[in-house]
């Protein structure tokens, strides 16, 4: 059974409260700090493949950082928008929970309790 990856901030409310479930309920996880351990260009291509709303599920477009950037991704090819999200991290919405199928993007308890389901049912049908 696969880990569940855990991009987080640790000054993200959103972060931290996903963290706080996450323990709560229980769960497996790897957490990898987003600015630290950015993602791949391959891990990213791998997000943004598990995504249903696209680039934009993923890109933070009311951060500061993507208004002083002042950039039109709309006119970017995908490898060039990937290449900008790996330099410039804070452009990621946070926090990102994988388990290498599904996605879920921000603190959506209902989102993660369908994640955690899925691996809890799996895991019975093991025993």
């Amino acid at each position: 059974m696969e880990e569940i990856k855990f991009y987080t901030y640790s000054s993200c409310t959103s972060c931290r409260k996903t963290k706080k479930w996450l323990v709560k309920e229980d769960v497996n996880f790897k957490e990898r700090h987003l600015f630290r351990e950015t993602p791949t260009h391959k891990e990213m291509l791998e997000l943004l493949s598990m995504t249903t709303e696209g680039m934009d599920e993923l890109l933070a477009k009311r951060s500061q950082e993507y208004k002083k950037l002042n950039v039109d991704v709309d006119s970017m090819t995908l490898s060039e928008v990937v290449n900008l999200l790996i330099e410039h991290p804070r452009l990621l919405r946070r926090p990102i929970l994988t388990d290498g199928k599904k996605l879920v993007v921000g603190y959506n308890e209902s989102a993660l309790k369908n994640l955690v389901k899925k691996k809890t049912s799996l895991a019975s049908l093991v025993v």
